[in-house]
């Protein structure tokens, strides 16, 4: 007998519920902690949703709401149904048809999803795809990030490592540190605004705030030429995976090798250790496009490509899951 689930929309008095589910999943990370979604949250209409077993928490859906759809957090790398470790595909067919069950009965047409990628999860996670198969779940987008499996590493190509002996020659230094000012106001801000028009997604105040509340999880290295800041890194760990969030330099890094030098520790030595080390998408135009030299810039230290994928579901659909089994 199928069980009976209860959706509700996420309110303040869930926090703990909410984050103690998050610690324990198989296939999430501090970004999903309330603490982390909430540093921009009147940029965004809050639509998070909860599912209950007899008032245990057996799923939860970090979304917004634009008009009469509903995204994985906007605000989020990515998103999607965040699962116990216990769960079995019974379970999460369950909560899955709860939810677009739900989103229909409160007058929402579409649910677009960007499941969290799968060197993110602890455990076997692809319920979600099957289901987004029966569904009939529309593809609509695919990037590609560049990432090493630091388990099995691919050797680092000789043009990366002439890079690592010329910052040693400059004297280049590289140091851990705990403020974010001087990368982001002389790097990062900088160099953003001339090659793309564009700001970082965090400001400092916010990603200060956010190394504050999660200092195991957020962390800065910066490359000095003596005195003066010439590249920097931040990056967002978790348990078995570091991913840059932030890669920038000043305009002499080729002469410099500066991120030669400064990736090339992160990977052999810092973060050693990880299972993988991702260095992110080098998309463009909605991931269309790939910046070649970005690509091939990362591949030279080893990364090979992970997809991530992106959905459009009707909620209508989910009368296809009543006949699943056989």
């Amino acid at each position: 007998m199928e069980t009976e689930l209860t959706v509700e929309k996420y309110k303040a008095s869930h926090k703990h519920l909410w984050d103690t589910f998050v610690q324990q999943a198989k296939n999430a990370t501090f970004l999903f902690a309330r603490d982390f979604m909430e540093y921009h949250n009147d940029r965004f209409k809050d639509f998070s949703l909860l599912v209950f077993n007899k008032g245990k928490v057996v799923s939860v859906l970090p979304a917004n709401v634009v008009e009469d759809e509903v995204f994985s957090h906007q605000g989020l790398t990515y998103g999607g149904f965040v699962l116990s470790s216990k769960a079995k595909f019974t379970d999460v067919l369950s909560a899955y048809k709860a939810v677009l069950s739900f989103l229909s009965s409160e007058g929402i047409t579409k649910l677009h999803l960007k499941p969290i990628p799968k060197i993110y999860c602890s455990q076997p996670s692809d319920e979600i795809d099957y289901l987004l198969f029966l569904t009939e779940g529309q593809q609509t987008r695919v990037d590609l990030s560049s990432t090493i499996d630091l388990r099995n590493p691919l050797k680092i190509q000789s043009n990366r490592t002439e890079g690592v002996k010329k910052a040693l020659k400059q004297g280049l230094v590289l140091s851990e540190v705990t403020e974010f000012q001087s990368f982001w106001e002389d790097i990062l801000i900088p160099n953003l605004k001339e090659q793309h028009g564009a700001k970082p997604v965090h400001s400092v105040n916010e990603i200060t705030q956010l190394a504050r509340s999660f200092p195991k999880n957020i962390k800065q290295f910066n490359v000095y030429q003596g005195e003066t800041i010439v590249a920097g890194a931040t990056i967002f760990e978790t348990e078995h995976l570091a991913h840059i969030q932030y890669i920038s330099a000043n305009a002499n890094k080729q002469q410099l090798g500066s991120l030669d030098f400064l990736f090339h520790h992160l990977i052999t030595e810092r973060y050693a250790e990880k299972h993988y080390f991702d260095f992110g998408i080098s998309n463009e135009n909605a991931g269309k496009n790939i910046n070649k030299g970005l690509l091939y810039w990362k591949e030279c230290f080893g990364a090979r490509s992970v997809a991530q994928h992106f959905y459009t579901v009707h909620t209508a659909h989910h009368s296809q899951l009543d006949s699943v089994f056989i």
